[in-house]
């Protein structure tokens, strides 16, 4: 539905029931959500919009998963403007998964967004985050500013604007997930950065290749990253939750899963990190 730009709405659409099987991973995006709010709390990195999204915890977290954060934060940051300063930012990214991440805000401070930023999630956590930008104006006017027509595209689990796409999707579901994307202008011509950032260890390895298949046939150029957990146990992670853990108990399990689609190509390089 079309909304007036100067009030922007949110108007609440029937979903169906949710799926028990998801509930556990869209759990992981409170429990990811909490541990980055907390870090930013006390001072590892600084990101004034994460306030504004996720309540901070009273538990606090031992420092190693405080690091770990940093690391990943810093690592898939990096990577994503490196990208954009190759592109000169005309390009799209694509953010899988996206939970409560506010990497759009914090590039539009640096004076480096992409032609069109897209996040991608579970409709229930879509509608959670849309309300949020709903009513902090911190969150709404970077988008609304970056608006060139008068009125703004918004539901229940979907806004379009200029800049900034969110969309509620199961990344399972390839054609509901390439329909919503087109309908909210994405280009396939344009240079694209897709970013999943422990995500496809919660799909089977045969729907994580479906999505890298279509990832790798759908854009003319695109560059893949993606931050996993590695050299697992599956006595730690109960199969349940994490049906891809047996393909990421290894660095070179994880390089053939993702690049041996060709997102990138034979010149890519890996990177590890331990903790």
């Amino acid at each position: 539905m079309a909304t007036s730009l100067r009030r922007p709405s949110f108007t609440g659409c029937s979903s169906s029931p949710p799926d028990a099987d998801d509930e556990g991973v869209r759990g992981t995006c409170e429990d990811a959500s909490l541990c980055k709010r907390f870090a930013v709390s006390i001072g590892y990195w600084q990101d004034p919009y994460i306030p504004h999204l996720v309540r901070l915890s009273k538990e606090r977290k031992a420092p190693e998963i405080n690091r770990g954060y940093f690391a990943r934060v810093h690592g898939v940051s990096q990577l994503i403007k490196a990208f954009l300063r190759k592109t000169g930012c005309n390009c799209q990214i694509l953010n899988l998964g996206a939970g409560m991440d506010t990497t759009f805000w914090r590039l539009k401070d640096e004076d480096l967004l992409p032609s069109k930023y897209f996040e991608i999630d579970f409709p229930m956590i879509v509608t959670r985050k849309l309300h949020s930008i709903k009513l902090k104006p911190l969150l709404s006017k970077p988008i609304l500013d970056l608006h060139s027509e008068d009125t703004l595209q918004m539901d229940g689990h979907t806004l379009d604007s200029t800049r900034y796409a969110i969309i509620g999707a199961d990344l399972r579901d390839i054609p509901e997930l390439e329909e919503k994307l087109k309908k909210c202008n994405m280009n396939t011509q344009l240079p694209t950065l897709l970013v999943a950032e422990c995500v496809l260890v919660y799909m089977t390895p045969e729907q994580s290749a479906n999505l890298l298949k279509w990832a790798a046939n759908s854009f003319e150029t695109a560059m893949f990253i993606n931050y996993e957990q590695v050299r697992g146990s599956r006595r730690n992670v109960p199969s349940s939750s994490k049906p891809g853990i047996p393909e990421f108990l290894t660095s070179c399990r994880l390089v053939a899963r993702v690049f041996g689609n060709s997102c990138l190509g034979p010149q890519e390089s890996f990177l590890e990190f331990s903790f």
